[in-house]
């Protein structure tokens, strides 16, 4: 179908020149927790380096500290290597300054560690899903014919929006759809970009991806970065682009090697699944303070006789997966990783999965995963999670705490059922998805005009706010605080007075008693 050869030079072609100049200038810096004790660094160079290294210590003039390893990887078709390493004993919740070999800067980077489980000092997340590259690839003025929903002359858009609040978060969750370099094609079939050949076409895959964690890294650099797999990692062509044009339908089989699989996103990151557990970037959890944070896998291994949507024979004909040979591997994992969690040190269990099945379509839609529904949810009810954040369809809705399509009477006043909340407006090249006009009747809000992202602030050990962020302009379209009588030794404020804070930190800095206690 196509020779190798060529593919591997058109695909390296882009970087060449750049290489021979830069070849071990470190780029797309990105950060992820490795235990409050750690943190993975990350980045990409030209070249492979023999001993990926950081230097760093607790003084921006003296990194004093070194660490090392040999993990310098690449694939077919890319024009990066991958360089990660992970930096141990570290003090929790604290300030580092680190740079990396090869660097031309003359500043150092800094980060923070995690919050140890059991601090119960109110922080904030920040959430993004279905977050496209920005400009020339992507999200910018104008579309190509079929595409909607261009940013307006100056709009601010996500990523420039995350980076404006990025002092008051901790860290940043994506779950998935990270880039969308597999829209290249569709992008060229609508005009949008110049057309290449299908073999040339690894080079355009490869230069959005490159652009992205590029415009990334100003966040990545100093926020830990944890991800998760949506289907926009799968392969290179979105499951199938039909050119309606020339009557073209084409399939995963047109991808190059190392497009397929979830290869980039497996190369390109490092989660913490060796420290509880779990499958490589697939699923894995950890603990920020007073929150148990898990990260799972709704497009492959979900197990219990379903063919999930990303695997061969599923729903999306991305053909990847699965990737663990364990019958049931994600689902056992994750009863056992729920069964663990000390509640009185980690009260609040977030978790977050690409595909949502609570939403305002039809039930016929293809954008619910109802499997997902079906091997979750029980899990969810039976350990007591507390939210659960999806994203996949291009819009913004909360929904009232649910369980079997029923809302909680008690709506967000100490429901048993998990709240869910479904948030896919980060923005990218294609635009928002529109909503059904009849609400479900578990619906609380819905948005579908609007970029955005999620902010969520953990106010105590019972108190849980969500803020949709307006990107265009940083306003809160939605916002909703959940009260849970969580049953712990201590709220972190001292005892005799209920959970009760006398200051919490919002966007603006430490304020008063928030809303809910006035």
């Amino acid at each position: 179908m196509y020779n190798t050869n060529i593919i591997m030079l058109a695909a390296a072609g882009l970087g060449m020149a750049r290489a021979a100049l830069n070849a071990t200038v470190p780029m797309q810096i990105r950060l992820a927790y490795a235990g409050s004790t750690g943190m993975m660094v990350s980045w990409n160079t030209y070249e492979q380096l023999s001993e990926p290294t950081v230097y760093y210590g607790s003084q921006a003039d003296d990194l004093c500290e070194t660490a090392c390893s040999n993990v310098s990887i690449t694939y077919q078709t890319s024009t990066t290597y991958n360089n990660h390493v992970q930096l141990e004993g570290l003090r929790p919740n604290t300030m580092y300054y680190y740079n990396l070999i090869g660097s031309n800067t003359t500043e150092p980077y800094n980060f923070t560690t995690s919050r140890p489980a059991g601090d119960h000092t109110p922080f904030t997340a920040a959430v993004v899903v279905d977050l496209g590259t920005m400009g020339r690839d992507g999200l910018t003025t104008f579309v190509g014919k079929g595409a909607a929903n261009p940013l307006a002359p100056g709009e601010r858009n996500t990523i420039q929006s995350l980076q404006d609040f990025q002092h008051s978060y901790d860290f940043l969750m994506h779950a998935g759809d990270i880039a969308y370099a597999d829209y290249w094609l569709k992008e060229e079939i609508q005009g949008f970009l110049p057309n290449t050949t299908i073999a040339g076409g690894a080079a355009v895959y490869e230069r959005i991806l490159n652009d992205f964690y590029d415009q990334m890294t100003p966040i990545t650099s100093s926020k830990a970065y944890m991800v998760g797999p949506g289907n926009h990692e799968a392969n290179c062509d979105n499951g199938g682009v039909k050119d309606k044009t020339k009557n073209i339908s084409y399939t995963v089989d047109i991808c190059m090697p190392g497009q397929t699989n979830f290869t980039g996103y497996r190369n390109h990151f490092r989660m913490p699944s060796a420290h509880s557990g779990g499958l490589e970037n697939f699923w894995y959890s950890y603990d920020v303070g007073m929150a148990h944070f898990i990260q799972l896998d709704t497009e492959t291994d979900l197990g219990h006789g379903f063919i999930a949507p990303d695997e061969p024979g599923g729903s999306e004909s991305e053909d990847s997966g699965p990737f663990s040979s364990i019958m049931n591997a994600q689902t056992t994992w994750l009863s056992a990783d729920l069964a663990a969690v000390d509640r009185a040190k980690t009260p609040w269990v977030i978790v977050a999965g690409h595909r949502p099945w609570y939403l305002n379509l039809a039930n016929k839609s293809s954008d619910i995963c109802w499997e997902c529904k079906d091997v979750f949810e029980p899990i969810f009810l039976n350990y007591s999670v507390d939210l659960v954040l999806s994203g996949h369809v291009h819009a913004y809705q909360r929904n009232a705490p649910i369980y079997d399509g029923k809302a909680d009477p008690n709506e967000l006043n100490n429901p048993v059922f998990p709240w869910y909340i479904t948030n896919g407006a980060a923005g990218h090249y294609d635009g928002l998805d529109t909503l059904a006009t009849t609400p479900q009747t578990y619906s609380r809000f819905a948005l579908d005009t609007a970029y955005g992202w999620s902010r969520l602030v953990f106010h105590n050990s019972t108190h849980l706010t969500q803020d949709f962020i307006v990107s265009a302009n940083n306003s809160v379209a939605d916002s909703a605080t959940l009260y849970k009588e969580h049953k712990v030794s201590g709220d972190g404020y001292g005892s005799g007075h209920g959970g009760r804070p006398t200051q919490w930190k919002g966007a603006g800095g430490w304020q008063g008693p928030p809303f809910w206690w006035v």
